[in-house]
Formats: C-alpha cells, sequence, structure tokens
C-alpha cells in the first residue's frame, strides 16, 4: 500500500507538473503545428536561469525575474525560428537541440561562473515566492500529504497547467489553431491560400515555447535551485514521452500522460526495489538485485512505450488522423 501511495503522490507531484508543462508547449510545437522541436530543455533552462540570475545575482524582485525570464524565451524562441522555420521541419529539430545543449553549457561554464554559478548552480531566488505561501504546515490533497512549501508548488503548478490547458483549448478552436493544424498537414496548400506560413509558425514556436518556459520557472521553485544537470536533452525526450503517451493533438494528453508516466515509473520502482530487499527477497538474485531496480523500471517502461507505438501509435486520448504530419 505504501508503494502505491507513493507512487500517486509523485504522480500528482512536482515531476508530474513540469513534464506536463513542457508536454503542453511541445504540444503546440509538434502536435498542432508539426514543428520538431528537441530543444524544450533549452526553453525551460532560458525562463529557469533569467529567474534565478535576476534575483540572486543582480538583486532585482522576484516578478521582474519571472518578465526577464519570458523575455529571454522569446528572444530564444526568434534566434531558433528565423533561420529554420524556411526550411525543413527537421532542420528545425537539429538546431533545437543542438541550442538547448549550448545554454546547458554555457550557464554552467567557469567564465560565466560569476553570473550563473557554474556547475553548482543558483539559490537564494525563492524568497519572494515563499512568503506568499499560505500553507504553515503539513498539507493534505485528499489522502496525500506534502511539505507547506511542496504543496505550495504543486498548488501553483497545478493552477498553471489548468491555465494552460484552456488558453491551448480556445487558441486550437479559434481560426489562428485551424490555420496551425492546417500547416501541420500540407503547407503548401496553406501558402497557396495566401496565409503566411512562416510567421505562424513563428507563433506557435514563441507560444509553445513560453508556456514550456512555464516547466523551466516550476523546475528552480521546486529545488529552490537552478543547476545545468537540470535541463539536459534527456529531459526533452521525457517530455515528448509523456506527450505521445497521452496523445498529440490532444488538450488534455500531456496532463494524462504525465500523471501515468510518473505514477508507473514510481510504481515499478518502489514495487521492484521491495521485492529485493532483505535476507529473503522476492525476488531471486540471479533474476535481479536491488542495484538493478531502479534501471529495470526504465526497461519495463520501454518496453511498454514500443507495444503503445505498435498498437496505439496515437496514444491514450489520440486520433490516428493527427498523426498525418508533413515534414517538408
Amino acid at each position: 500500500m505504501d508503494v502505491i501511495e507513493s507512487a500517486l503522490r509523485q504522480g500528482l507531484g512536482a515531476d508530474a507538473i513540469i513534464f506536463a508543462l513542457a508536454a503542453i508547449g511541445l504540444n503546440v510545437h509538434f502536435g498542432y503545428t508539426g514543428l520538431l522541436n528537441f530543444g524544450q530543455a533549452g526553453f525551460m533552462a532560458m525562463a529557469g536561469y533569467g529567474l534565478a540570475a535576476t534575483v540572486s545575482t543582480f538583486g532585482l524582485p522576484f516578478f521582474v525575474g519571472i518578465l526577464v525570464g519570458l523575455g529571454a524565451t522569446v528572444v530564444f524562441a526568434l534566434l531558433l525560428g528565423v533561420p529554420t522555420l524556411r526550411l525543413r521541419a527537421d532542420y528545425l529539430a537539429i538546431v533545437t537541440i543542438a541550442a538547448a545543449e549550448i545554454v546547458r553549457l554555457t550557464v554552467g561554464s567557469v567564465t560565466l561562473k560569476d553570473w550563473f554559478g557554474g556547475r553548482d548552480g543558483l539559490q537564494a531566488f525563492t524568497g519572494t515566492f515563499r512568503d506568499l505561501n499560505p500553507f504553515s504546515e503539513r498539507t493534505g490533497f485528499g489522502w496525500l500529504t506534502y511539505r507547506a512549501y511542496d504543496a505550495w508548488v504543486i498548488l501553483v503548478g497545478w493552477g498553471l497547467v489548468v491555465l494552460r490547458c484552456l488558453i491551448v483549448w480556445a487558441l486550437m478552436r479559434s481560426p489562428w489553431g485551424r490555420v496551425l493544424k492546417s500547416i501541420r498537414e500540407d503547407e503548401d496548400a496553406v501558402r497557396s491560400l495566401g496565409k503566411n506560413v512562416y510567421g505562424y509558425k513563428m507563433q506557435s514556436l514563441i507560444i509553445g515555447g513560453l508556456i514550456g518556459s512555464l516547466a523551466g520557472f516550476m523546475t528552480a521553485l521546486r529545488q529552490a535551485a537552478t543547476n545545468p544537470d537540470d535541463y539536459f536533452t534527456e529531459v526533452t525526450f521525457f517530455a515528448y514521452t509523456v506527450l505521445i503517451l497521452g496523445g498529440a493533438a490532444r488538450v488534455l494528453g500531456p496532463v494524462v500522460g504525465s500523471i501515468l508516466f510518473w505514477f508507473l515509473i514510481n510504481l515499478l520502482g518502489g514495487f521492484f526495489t521491495w521485492a529485493t530487499r532483505g535476507d529473503d527477497p522476492l525476488m531471486p538474485t540471479w533474476l535481479m538485485t536491488s542495484n538493478q531496480a531502479s534501471l529495470v523500471r526504465f526497461i519495463i517502461m520501454g518496453l511498454a512505450l514500443m507495444l503503445l507505438m505498435i498498437y496505439r501509435p496515437q496514444g491514450i486520448l489520440g486520433d490516428r488522423k493527427e498523426l498525418a504530419l508533413d515534414a517538408r
């Protein structure tokens, strides 16, 4: 029972929130527009470090740091989009994955350590956020309880998820959203109707990046610190996993995918840890040891995702018709 409760806590916790926000941004890029952005971790890093450096390094107010992080995200999107969005979709994929690594290595460099803290990162920028916390003691949501600060992060995080889902729902039912979906299907046809495909792609890249930037803010606020290791490329790949699991081009797909992914990962990890501990473990040591338990869960999840791609490639909430992407 403790294993299930722990998995539920993680499935509704900060990690699920962060990857839901990152995947909602990718849903605007990939699910609705067909843009192959493999650098969502870069958008997150621009936001997280924009906030942290503004407050910790330059001593400016917290909400100025939020604006700086959002502004840095927009600039990052423009720098990525201007040279690539007129070209084939795979050029954007190459540029974004490289740019995200450049950002991560830059903020972790010794040269800029006075600004960004080097490999140690930055701390001491969450004071205002903590002061706004209405919780003074351990707080429960239903039967799950969290520390006061964690409960505040979760409350704000899920509020942002709900707000962003509503915004995406409204946008994709507007004429603007219908143009995005048309670009995904056949951008040449959209161009023949007189629409500025390049402009729409740029808008999509910026909006999806801004949604992803919220994941960067939450990453920094959750641990009250920001570090280059928080923004490895695997963060983007996990966000894609969440998106594909829940279903691309569906408003609730990233949310369902994130909750389910983190619940199953922690459920499997907790079960295998329990089954391999003690002098008389449930699983024989020739099959699995306690040192292997945390790794086997990813193998099981990988196999499950392979089966999902074979038998239901559209994901849990997805539609096969939404998979028709034009990579030109």
